[in-house]
């Protein structure tokens, strides 16, 4: 090869080259500018997100039941804990942590590195004036404000309002795209969960321009935190505080109440009471106990103390017993059983037995005895009298009859009528984890035994249960949200409301966001034949001297006032009995209904009256007696 073809090829080899680095350059600084641009922009810049503080949670009248405060924080820069390990010790010291806990807290992955981490909350003052004078001492140690939930009254309500906490994993992925990140808070439990959109804020936003290094170097701006909306609901702050005073008060007269079966005191570890306004559903309390205290969960709940909450000792007062216990109804169920059987034509409203006290089963092979309470006989009785005496046998009568006539009048008739009342069904409150209950047939009976025979040994039904669900025994199962809504229904005229918890959604300007009115599930026929002979029956329970509530509302003014109310006692085996008493005032014309559910504190006469007769008193306006215990049984 010659010397100029030598030189040729090195030439065109150069020119390729040179022509492939102009086209790359072309391509970088031309074609991918664009993207590039925005590359570079996105690693300079870094978004920093500060929580909104959350609508406020207000009763029916304004009063605050959850509001925020400002709490004082001492937070430590990442940049100044590593380049002066010594303030980490100094922190350590000051605050009684340890170096493993600060430095833990500055390696939480929860908190933005482009801002200070927040290594202690609500310190003494006194530590807050030491810092402030010895910050020589403490480089990157500032103090910083941010906003926390508040209870300005404390537990009250605790259950109703619920909790907030730190969002989990599987909380976060639910809501991929609506923009929560780590670290933020969300509802855990009552109206805060259900309605947890609308209390969560408008997060603040903060540019700031980083380098290589990640150190801030300027503020490219910022957007303030727009505080979530104030959730007004349907409680009265007043009803709700003489609801969980009653409900204590009683649960402690069970305490010291000798029982004559178990041969000791009544154990009445907890209870519930509902108050609830029959014309539109609205929940004016909502008292489960034992209760617990929302502001242990602000900025991190203890691990021991929500191992005690989680501790059979404590008995579980996370659980709200009033949405989520349940329980027999024993006579309270009464209700149903009546209805069914005026509407079927079992008996008449003058129909009569008489009661001997001991009811036999016809024909029978297996438990053939069922007995009144204390076994007591109270004559001839029609269903009025039955009700107000709460007549045992009348209702065991009356549970054979549909048994014996179900060729007529269907296999479910009873049954059918309480699940209308909404007995055994969820109600559809807005709060979570209601419970559903159970209201036993002959299909579920054998549909449960295929699907679990351990747990339902014997898929038949006999005429026993049907003896025994008639009076609110044996299966039957609900929880006393069930109880106030279905004796609701019957003093509304048969109107079945969702129970309400919030009546509106309001914006800080005072703006309605949002109106949440009443919503009907459905209606129950009870024409004046049905109901009349019923609520005769259920005034006589705190009027009528053989009433079994008379004893707990003697001195009550049942003239100003009108009471009609059902007491019942349930047996649960290898318990002592639970006690059971909702009621309906002013009788003409209910406003309240009042339900109130004890467990293992003995007669609802005697343990469950007194507590309903109390919050009656409280808001009829008449003097407050202290809640103590009747005379009445059942």
């Amino acid at each position: 090869m010659t010397s100029r073809l030598r030189l040729g090829v090195v030439g065109i080899v150069v020119l390729s080259l040179f022509a492939a680095l102009l086209a790359r350059l072309w391509y970088l600084q031309v074609l991918a500018a664009p993207t590039f641009r925005v590359a570079a922009t996105a690693n300079e810049v870094r978004l920093v997100y500060d929580e909104a503080p959350r609508g406020r949670i207000l009763d029916r009248n304004g009063k605050v039941l959850v509001d925020n405060r400002v709490a004082q924080a001492i937070t430590l820069a990442r940049a100044d804990a590593r380049r002066h390990p010594e303030v980490v010790d100094r922190l350590a010291v000051l605050l009684g942590m340890s170096d493993t806990d600060v430095n833990g807290r500055i390696a939480d992955p929860r908190f933005t590195p482009y801002k200070p981490v927040p290594i202690a909350v609500d310190v003494d003052k006194a530590k807050l004036v030491y810092i402030r004078e010895h910050q020589g001492d403490f480089p990157g140690v500032d103090i910083s404000q941010f906003p926390e939930r508040s209870y300005p009254n404390g537990t009250l309500g605790a259950h109703l309002v619920g909790y907030v906490g730190e969002i989990n994993d599987a909380e976060l992925a639910d809501r991929k795209g609506k923009g929560y990140r780590p670290g933020d808070s969300i509802g855990k439990s009552g109206v805060e969960q259900t309605y947890e959109s609308d209390l969560r804020g408008q997060p603040g936003l903060s540019k700031l321009e980083v380098d290589a290094h990640g150190r801030v170097l300027r503020s490219l701006g910022t957007r303030p935190a727009v505080q979530g909306h104030d959730l007004r609901l349907t409680a009265d702050l007043d009803v709700q505080r003489l609801a969980e005073e009653s409900l204590a008060q009683g649960l402690d007269a069970a305490r010291h109440t000798y029982d004559r079966a178990s041969r000791k005191d009544f154990a009445a570890p907890a209870g519930a009471v509902v108050v609830m306004d029959p014309r539109d559903g609205s929940i004016l309390a909502l008292a489960s106990n034992p209760s617990f205290d929302p502001a242990s969960f602000v900025n991190g709940i203890r691990p021991d103390v929500f191992a005690g909450l989680q501790s059979p000792d404590s008995h579980f007062p996370l659980n709200d017993r009033a949405i989520q216990g349940l329980y027999s109804p024993g006579s309270t169920f009464k209700l149903a059983t009546a209805i069914a059987a005026l509407e079927k034509g079992v008996v008449t409203p003058s129909t009569t037995y008489n009661d001997t006290g001991v009811f036999h089963l016809p024909h029978c092979a297996g438990k053939c005895t069922f007995r009144n309470a204390l076994g007591e006989a109270h004559g001839r009785v029609a269903l009025q009298r039955a009700i107000t005496v709460s007549s045992d046998f009348y209702f065991y009568t009356l549970g054979a009859a549909f048994w014996s006539g179900r060729g007529s009048v269907g296999d479910s008739a009873i049954q059918d009528v309480a699940r209308s009342l909404s007995l055994g069904e969820r109600t559809g409150i807005a709060l979570p984890a209601e419970a559903k209950g159970l209201i036993p047939d002959p299909e579920n009976r054998e549909r449960r035994h295929d699907a679990n025979a351990k747990a339902v040994p014997n898929g038949q039904w006999f005429i026993g249960d049907n003896v025994n669900m008639a009076i609110g025994q044996g299966e039957v199962s609900i929880t006393p949200l069930q109880l106030a809504n279905a004796y609701a229904t019957f003093a509304n005229g048969g109107t079945v409301f969702q129970p309400r918890v919030a009546e509106r959604v309001v914006s800080q300007s005072g703006a309605v966001v949002r109106e949440l009115a009443p919503v009907v599930n459905r209606r129950v026929g009870l024409p004046a034949a049905v109901r009349d002979p019923v609520m005769a029956g259920l005034r006589g329970v705190p009027a009528d001297p053989q009433g079994t509530g008379r004893a707990a509302f003697q001195g009550f003014d049942l003239g100003a006032f009108p009471v009609a109310g059902k007491t019942g006692t349930a047996q649960i085996v290898g318990s002592q009995d639970t006690a059971l008493f909702v009621a309906m005032a002013p009788a003409g014309d209910p406003r309240y209904v009042v339900a109130a559910v004890m467990e293992e504190s003995g007669f609802g006469g005697e343990a469950a009256a007194p507590v309903v007769r109390r919050i009656l008193q409280g808001i009829a306006g008449q003097r407050v007696d202290p809640a103590g215990r009747g005379g009445g049984v059942d």
